[in-house]
Order: C-alpha cells, then sequence, then structure tokens
C-alpha cells in the first residue's frame, strides 16, 4: 500500500502539468465543448491511476521476468536456444505492445494487421541481432552505423510518405510493455555473458531493436507503391456526462481484451520458463503474480483514459494553435513535448535501470532532465516541419549523423543509453496525444498528414540520441578533469614527501 501511495505521488507529479496546460491552451483558444473537456479530465484521472498500478505491476514482475530468463537461458551456452528465445520474446512482446496498435489505427493505406506482424517480425530479427552483439562482442557504435546505412539506402528508394512512418514505427514500438521486458533481458543475458563490458552490454537493445521496424515498414512501402494515408480523429459529440462516462465503459473491455492479449504470450513464456527452467520460490512467484495483475490493471486504465480522453483533445489543441498562428505550434508543441514525457510509463523504467546500472554515476535527475530538454528540442522540429512543410531528410539525416558521430567520442556505455533512451522517449503519450496534436495543426493549415505529421514519433526517438551523449561527453570531461587533479595533487604530495626525507637525511648526519 505504501508503494502504490508513492507511485500514484509520482503519477500525480507526471501527469498533473500536461493537464494543466491544456486546461489552459484550452480556455485560451475559446475551448472545447464542456463535454469533451470533461472526457479530457477523465482520462487524466484514469492516466495517473494507470501509471501508478503500472509502474508498480512493471518493478515486480515484467523486470524480474526479464532478467530471470535472460540469464537463465544465456547459461544454457546454447546458441540456437538463446536466439529462438531472442526471436520468440521479441515478436510476442511487440505485437502486443499497445503504441503500435495506436498507430496502426491512423494509417489507411496499409491493414493493422500486415502492419503490426511486419514490424512484430523486425522487431524479432533484430533482437536476435541484439543478442548477438553481446554474445560476439561487437561494438554498439560499428552495428548501429552498418544498420542505419542500410535504412537511409532503402529509404531512398520508397515512396516520400513511408519515410516518417517507418521512422515512426521504429519509436511505437518500445514502449510500455517491450521497455521494461527487452531492458530487463538485456541485463540478464549481459550479466551472464560477464566480462569487462557486460555494463555497458545491459543497453543498447533496445535501440537495436527499434531499427527493425523501420526496416520493417521501409519494405512494405517497397511493396505497397502507393503512397502511405492517415486520417485525423475529430471531436466526439456527447450528449450529457452520463454519455461520457457511458463512452469510457464502453471502451474499457476493448482495453481489457487487448492488453490482456497483449500480456497473455508474455506471461506464458514466463510461466513454461518458471516450470522447466527458473523454478522460483513460490513467495518469489506469488509476488510475481501479483505484479503481472498490478501490470494488466494499470495498462488497462492508461490506455484507456489516453486513447478516449487525450487523442481527441490533443487533435483539437493542435488544430486550434495553428488557426490562431502557425508559428505559435512551434514553442507550445515544445512545452508540451517537454512535459509529456514526464507522463510515459517506460521513461521512468529506463532511468531507474541506469542509476541502478551504472551504481548511481548518472541519476534518474540527471536523465529525466536530459530527456526533457531532449523531448522540447524534438517537439519544437517537428512542429517546424509542420509550419514550414519542409522535407523529413533535412533533419533527420544530420541528427543521426551527429548522433553516429559521437558515438567514437563518448564512453560507450552512454552510447547505449542514447539509443535506448529514444526509444524509450517514445511511448503512448507521444502516440497518443503529440501526433493527434501534429495531425490537428497540420489538416488547419492544409498540409499533408502523412508527409507533415508523422515524423513527430520519430523526431521525439531521435534526439535523445545526441542529447545523453553529450550528457556522456561532458561526464567524460569533468571525470578527466577530476583525474588531472588527483594526479597533480598526488605529485606534489610526493615532491613534498621527498623535502621532507630530504631535510630528515640532513639531520642524521
Amino acid at each position: 500500500m505504501r508503494n502504490f501511495a508513492l507511485k500514484m505521488k509520482e503519477a500525480a507529479v507526471a501527469v498533473i502539468p500536461i493537464t494543466a496546460l491544456v486546461l489552459i491552451l484550452n480556455f485560451s483558444l475559446g475551448g472545447m465543448p464542456t463535454l469533451n473537456l470533461a472526457s479530457f479530465l477523465v482520462g487524466a484521472v484514469l492516466l495517473i491511476v494507470g501509471m501508478a498500478l503500472y509502474t508498480l505491476g512493471s518493478s515486480v514482475f515484467m523486470e524480474p521476468a526479464g532478467e530471470h530468463i535472460g540469464a537463465k537461458v544465456t547459461a544454457t551456452g546454447k546458441v540456437w536456444f538463446i536466439l529462438l528465445v531472442a526471436l520468440v520474446v521479441g515478436v510476442v512482446v511487440t505485437v502486443a505492445e499497445p503504441d503500435l496498435t495506436v498507430l496502426a489505427t491512423q494509417i489507411g493505406s496499409i491493414p493493422n494487421i500486415v502492419l503490426i506482424a511486419s514490424v512484430g517480425a523486425g522487431v524479432g530479427v533484430f533482437m536476435v541481432i541484439a543478442v548477438l552483439r553481446v554474445l560476439l562482442k561487437v561494438r554498439l557504435n560499428a552495428l548501429l552505423i552498418a544498420l542505419y546505412a542500410v535504412v537511409f539506402v532503402m529509404a531512398a528508394f520508397v515512396a516520400e510518405g513511408y519515410v516518417p512512418l517507418a521512422f515512426d514505427s521504429g519509436g511505437v514500438t518500445t514502449g510500455p510493455i517491450t521497455v521494461p521486458f527487452i531492458l530487463a533481458l538485456g541485463v540478464g543475458i549481459s550479466g551472464a555473458v560477464g566480462g569487462s563490458r557486460s555494463q555497458e552490454d545491459s543497453f543498447g537493445m533496445v535501440g537495436i531493436c527499434s531499427v527493425g521496424p523501420i526496416i520493417a515498414v521501409l519494405i512494405l512501402g517497397l511493396v505497397y507503391r502507393t503512397d502511405a494515408q492517415a486520417e485525423v480523429t475529430r471531436l466526439g459529440v456527447f450528449a450529457d456526462f452520463g454519455d461520457v462516462m457511458m463512452t469510457y465503459l464502453k471502451a474499457l473491455p476493448t482495453y481489457l481484451e487487448e492488453v490482456g492479449i497483449a500480456l497473455a504470450p508474455i506471461f506464458a513464456v514466463f510461466l513454461i520458463f518458471q516450470f522447466t527452467m527458473l523454478k522460483l520460490p513460490v513467495k518469489s512467484l506469488l509476488r510475481m503474480m501479483i505484479g503481472a495483475v498490478y501490470t494488466y490493471i494499470g495498462l488497462t486504465l492508461f490506455l484507456t483514459g489516453v486513447n478516449v480522453g487525450f487523442m481527441q483533445a490533443g487533435t483539437y489543441i493542435g488544430g486550434a494553435l495553428a488557426g490562431v498562428s502557425r508559428w505559435l505550434v512551434i514553442p507550445i508543441g515544445a512545452l508540451i513535448g517537454s512535459l509529456i514525457v514526464l507522463a510515459e510509463p517506460a521513461v521512468h523504467v529506463l532511468n531507474r535501470q541506469v542509476e541502478q546500472i551504472t551504481g548511481g554515476a548518472v541519476s534518474r535527475k540527471n536523465m529525466l532532465a536530459v530527456l526533457v530538454i531532449s523531448m522540447a528540442v524534438a517537439v519544437a522540429l517537428s512542429m517546424i516541419r509542420v509550419a514550414t512543410g519542409i522535407s523529413i531528410w533535412w533533419i533527420i539525416v544530420p541528427v543521426y549523423a551527429a548522433a553516429l558521430a559521437l558515438s567514437f567520442f563518448v564512453p560507450k556505455i552512454f552510447t547505449a543509453i542514447a539509443f535506448d533512451s529514444g526509444g524509450v522517449a517514445s511511448g503512448p503519450m507521444t502516440a497518443t496525444f503529440l501526433l493527434p496534436f501534429a495531425m490537428g495543426a497540420t489538416a488547419e493549415l492544409g498540409g499533408s498528414i502523412i508527409n507533415d505529421a508523422f515524423g513527430t514519433v520519430a523526431f521525439v526517438a531521435m534526439t535523445p540520441l545526441v542529447a545523453v551523449q553529450i550528457m556522456g561527453l561532458v561526464y567524460k570531461v569533468k571525470k578527466t578533469a577530476a583525474a588531472r587533479v588527483a594526479a597533480e595533487k598526488y605529485r606534489a604530495l610526493l615532491a613534498h614527501e621527498g623535502e621532507i626525507i630530504e631535510l630528515d637525511g640532513e639531520d642524521a648526519a
């Protein structure tokens, strides 16, 4: 109960700022109908409760399950088995990812099942590549350079609309289900492999897995020769507040089913391992089962609140701002982005693991500050595209080039954390509020939804690659400076001791 109260406090601190900002913007711009505003507020309450339960459940079930499975599988020493498990886990957790379903429903040119299946296969294959990297001790930056070279070459041959869609897919697949499991799996595998690079290898899996969906969607772009299409979500019409609540009640079974279907394969995989390899004590198993229930209920409430209450509000606010001024969406979008990252459940999971793995060298507070800044920059860049219609190529190429170049100058663990952070920052709030916000603004300005609005998630996933590595560069410089000062003090001490010894020798004489 005490832990839940703490999580509720953390969730409230995360969600209330963005809720307050939306309310201020709403009243400043003339305002949504009262009942739509009420729907948004109900969604905010569900977000707080859902996030609290989810983060509590994730720390009790998802993370320990991933670590236990990763360690046991690696301990077998059977490479084929390790890779098979990686493939299955990659596909299972991705298909289960609610963010991907949200994105798929907004695309009109590709059947939902085709997009979801393709992206799931992409993550599964790249999960195998990520595990092979750890087992074969391949440098992360070398692998990422090779993979993104393939991405940009492929992107040059598909219809323009598939490029932002592909990069958005890479962002949404690493959400509240995939992140805890993949991160924990990485920790388990790297810990079992051991060696001097185990800390570095604990991260990087999410970053590598994010490339799989990009390539998968680009392949779809080569198959579906027509350009991608998308539709804008509009405000719902309510008769009274009872109708608002009825909308939530009608939606709740849908998300109970979706989350249940999403988590069931993960739960099944865990139970198979429990009875065959893990054999955890009953007390530990019972605790994890309770955590699984928390995860299920929390994620259901979170997604219900986000999809029913926040998506429509995002579209409305984006359109209303653009109606006032196309340039106003840039600073306001940046502010919204900086607040939304606080409400992403997977961000808090990553920050906690980073602090634990680095022994406090990279604190949760510093990680969050860097992600807040990078999120603001990401959304500002996205809104510049919405306002001007410039091609996504003018932004993604230099930013990715900078990120890959920095990987040669910062401690390797910061590169791994950076590419994981990129995937983590783009969660349910990004797909269901920021993307509709961009779509609403684009529709109001008469731009191309698929070319101008899509790419928002991609930018959110992209800017932390640079920001976290800059933090790593600062850390390296400070560490080097501290080492230099310590060395000078040591040399001075030695010189001083030499003088004392010399004086003692003179006295003896």
